[in-house]
């Protein structure tokens, strides 16, 4: 099947029937024509294309994948080269085509090589470079860095061009001063990226120390670590040094990881992974935090001092025991005062029903159902992924609940079969400024939620939450410490339970001579996007005890 009728079948571009018999055999073998025709079918399939113009790029590169191995003459890499010389006289079509053949060529050369079509298109893509910075032939220079990557062109083949062009005016006799002056042009111009990957291609050793600290001056720091790469460790050790000085600790630790430094930067290592364990406590996520450590001890008596600070005595005594950790003793137990002493328990908990739900249809009507709810309790599970560097697991439950029942929603099914449905029913619930959704720690819930299904808008915003972790100003542990509840099944419920005995205690009461109450409106997040945690109050929450302006009314 030739490059035409690839096209049509995919419906991605379609021609006249002329220009679709010229196509069919042009592509299909590519021995006998010329760089122009080639370039003049695929502007003609581009114009004729009826999809939009992403797709009709996206289908044209794929194509141009498979024609290069129609035997072009001389080679592939010579034919693209030779190409790139004639498409400046497409005008409008010469950057967006230049860049597509590039990208095939790239490709291309990954698993198809010639030694003697490469050693030609050396030789030519460095003429076409040396014309292109003399002004003779115009492209937009971050093509001709792609293809030098592309065909790997050295100083020698400068060299010969510089030689092939004295009658141009060419002011250079060595291929290394040329390059120099050229490359100087682009650091002047704070083109550090350009600059750093011709020096990086040519061999090129100078500036050093100070080309670093003037890429760190512009805050280009991609650049910055691509210069400290290529000149090698010294320079890294350098890098390091100047991001700790200005507390960049994460892409500190990035290079130090990378580069197996962590002898030389013992502290910033430890420093940054403590940093890191911090932060993954803080969500609650205490396996992934345990994984990070490595089993390194200094690291997991960290997460041990962290875990006595969270008041997390049940996570203390584990890692100690796992671990033979010694020295540390349990953390210690808050005061109880009489509000605190009441817990939930299992017995507490009356509950209608427990409805699973994994099909388009008990979707809608769980859906129905919940939409007359004021108040359910949302929570999520995942199995946790211990394997390093590995792809972390999808959220493979959702639980929302009422006071008497509980809906387990399977989101893996529930996408696979209906994802438009499961997008809208979820929309419906958790943008529904309607009703109060109940969570714990739900910050982590929604980042995880928006990586697992990244194309799903039911996602990326959400309308009234509470995270009942927040109403809380000493820590418990973890949901379990709460209610001391142990059937994981129930966590959905147990949160609207827990929101009824707190709205009971909303009130000032008297302990041991100190009003006490729990303070939980000022806590409701009206409205949050991008997966990121706001804590904005709603206005109303100031001037009365009901949620106005079509809330639910919850006191």
């Amino acid at each position: 099947m030739g490059f035409q009728e690839r096209v049509v079948e995919h419906d991605d571009v379609k021609q006249d029937e002329h220009s679709g018999a010229l196509s069919l055999h042009a592509f299909s073998d590519l021995s006998c024509v010329s760089p122009v025709v080639f370039l003049f079918l695929l502007k003609e399939s581009y114009i004729y294309g009826k999809s939009k113009a992403t797709k009709k790029f996206r289908a044209l590169q794929q194509q141009v994948n498979l024609a290069l191995l129609n035997a072009p003459h001389p080679g592939p890499a010579v034919f693209i080269v030779r190409c790139l010389y004639v498409l400046p006289v497409f005008e409008s079509y010469a950057d967006g085509f230049s860049h597509l053949i590039v990208s095939a060529l790239r490709k291309f050369l990954k698993t198809n090589t010639n030694p003697t079509d490469l050693l030609e298109a050396q030789d030519l893509a460095a003429q076409l470079f040396l014309d292109v910075v003399q002004g003779v032939v115009i492209h937009d220079e971050r093509i001709l860095l792609k293809l030098i990557e592309a065909v790997d062109v050295k100083l020698v083949n400068v060299e010969k061009a510089i030689h092939n062009s004295a009658a141009k005016n060419c002011t250079y006799d060595k291929a290394e001063a040329f390059m120099e002056n050229y490359i100087h042009q682009h650091i002047e111009s704070q083109s550090y990226m350009t600059a750093v990957s011709l020096l990086e291609q040519f061999d090129i050793h100078h500036s050093g120390e100070i080309l670093l600290f003037k890429i760190l001056e512009s805050k280009d720091f991609r650049a910055a670590e691509k210069w400290a790469s290529y000149v090698g460790k010294s320079m890294l050790c350098i890098l390091v040094q100047e991001y700790v000085k200005m507390n960049m600790l994460k892409p500190a630790y990035g290079i130090i990881k990378r580069n197996n430094l962590q002898e030389e930067f013992p502290d910033v290592y430890h420093k940054c992974k403590e940093s890191s364990l911090k932060t993954l406590a803080e969500k609650g996520c205490w396996d992934v935090a345990e994984e990070r450590t490595e089993n390194d001890r200094q690291l997991l008596e960290y997460l041990v001092y962290l875990a006595m600070e969270a008041g997390y005595s049940e996570k203390v005594d584990e890692l100690c025991e796992r671990y033979s950790l010694e020295g540390f003793v349990k953390a210690k137990e808050p005061e109880v005062h009489p509000l605190e002493s009441r817990y939930l328990h299992l017995h507490e908990l009356f509950i209608d029903d427990i409805i699973w739900v994994d099909e388009a249809d008990s979707l809608q009507k769980a859906t129905s159902y919940i939409e007359g709810c004021k108040v359910v309790g949302v929570d999520c599970e995942w199995k946790p992924n211990y394997v390093k560097g590995s792809k972390g697991n999808k959220v493979s439950i959702m639980q929302i609940a009422s006071e008497k029942v509980a809906f387990i929603f399977d989101l893996i099914k529930l996408y696979d079969d209906a994802p438009e449905v499961l997008n809208n029913c979820l929309i419906r619930i958790l943008q529904s400024p309607r009703i109060l959704k109940l969570g714990y720690n739900f910050q982590c819930d929604m980042h995880q939620l928006a990586h697992s299904y990244q194309k799903l808008d039911c996602f990326k915003r959400y309308e009234m939450l509470l995270d009942i972790q927040k109403v809380f100003n000493e820590p418990c542990g973890g949901l379990s410490g709460l209610v001391k509840l142990e059937y994981a099944a129930l966590d959905a419920v147990v949160l609207v339970h827990l929101f009824h005995h707190i709205r009971s205690h909303s009130q000032p009461i008297d302990v041991q001579d100190k009003n006490v109450k729990i303070e939980w409106k000022s806590h409701i997040a009206s409205h949050l996007g991008d997966t990121k945690m706001s804590r904005k109050k709603d206005p109303s929450f100031e001037k009365n005890s009901e949620i106005e302006a079509g809330h639910p009314k919850l006191s």
